[in-house]
């Protein structure tokens, strides 16, 4: 009888952690790739990821390894969960061996000089591969703890969706599945700038009202930044829309979150991001996200509010107080009406 195959995740962060454990809970042998040795060290020998996912065991079907050739040779399935800033330089010069790979992008963020989001990078690094994304509310120790989570695999290929559903479905994750892999990205990078400025309106104490304003206002802002880059907006009605923005402007366990509620208690960008200790894609997005909205003369005024917070010192109560002075526009953009 033949081995199975393993599956690869490159990352090992606490998302790509959490999905090699559901992986190999699932009956998949799991080829974890890292760059740090130590860390794939401390995996081998505790069976715990210390610096990302403190207190979750580690399956022993996990295999924590540093050899990325080796690992590329090995799968087929590879599940890349690099950060943004990381993944042109740590896949590039292997762009060969991923021809015929199926690759699927977990990463929620936008390269900063190209506006290009991370499927769009492993598509022009490996043309002959077949990619998908991974996005949705799926707080990485959540799943890791198997509180109930669904996702979205989005991708137009059929069968990369199917072989994403069979081998991570299971008991407290579900999968669905979409054929808008812009949309269902779009929505999961976008949402993190939001989730900045919920966290500093909670910090600051205001209410339920002002933060259930703000993640609506969200919404229409991202489905009208994304309608406008061809995505559909139906998508964002879903988990990688609504569903992603709720939990991470919600949830003191969101990463953009936690920088904007430091920010809100008067810490320095700098020092918000260092209490983090590790990637917060928010701060990347927004900046790239302001300036790719300006050129498309797509109206956002909480991007330019946050931006007008964290770059041009302003406050978050200026903000909203511009945001309530502004014109008022239709609550849903995309109702059809008569009369505009």
């Amino acid at each position: 009888m033949t081995a199975q195959q393993p599956i690869a995740v490159l990352g090992g962060g606490s998302f790509g952690t959490a999905i090699a454990n559901l992986l190999a809970e699932n009956g998949q042998p799991v080829l974890l790739w890292m760059r740090d040795p130590e860390q794939a060290e401390a995996i081998r020998s505790n069976r715990e990821n210390p610096r990302y996912l403190k207190g979750v065991k580690i399956h022993p079907a996990v295999e924590a390894v540093t050899d990325l050739p080796a690992t590329l040779a090995a799968c087929e399935l590879i599940f890349v969960a690099l950060p943004s800033s990381a993944l042109r330089q740590v896949l590039q010069p292997l762009a060969a061996q991923l021809a015929g790979k199926l690759l699927v992008s977990t990463t929620k963020g936008i390269e900063a000089q190209s506006f290009k989001l991370m499927s769009q990078i492993l598509e022009e690094i490996a043309p002959l591969a077949r990619i998908g994304v991974l996005s949705g509310p799926n707080l990485a120790k959540e799943v890791a703890e198997h509180a109930l989570t669904a996702t979205v695999v989005a991708s137009e290929d059929e069968e990369l969706c199917q072989r994403v559903q069979a081998v991570l479905h299971g008991r407290t994750f579900r999968v669905y599945a979409s054929r808008d892999r812009f949309g269902v990205e779009l929505g999961g990078a976008l949402k993190n700038v939001y989730a900045i400025i919920s966290g500093m309106a909670v910090a600051l104490g205001m209410g339920e009202n002002t933060k259930s304003m703000l993640i609506t206002r969200a919404l229409a802002e991202m489905t009208r930044f994304a309608v406008k880059l061809g995505a559909n907006p139906m998508t964002f009605l879903g988990l990688a829309g609504v569903g992603d923005l709720i939990v991470t402007c919600s949830s003191p366990k969101s990463r953009n979150y936690q920088v904007g509620y430091a920010l809100g208690e008067g810490l320095s960008l700098e020092d918000a991001v260092a209490r983090l200790g590790e990637v917060a894609e928010g701060v990347n997005t927004l900046k790239v996200l302001k300036a790719k909205a300006e050129e498309l003369q797509v109206y956002m005024p909480l991007v330019a509010g946050l931006h007008a917070i964290l770059f041009e010192g302003r406050t978050l109560a200026q903000v909203i107080e511009a945001l309530m002075r502004g014109e008022p526009k239709t609550d849903v953009d995309f109702i059809p009406t008569s009369g505009f």
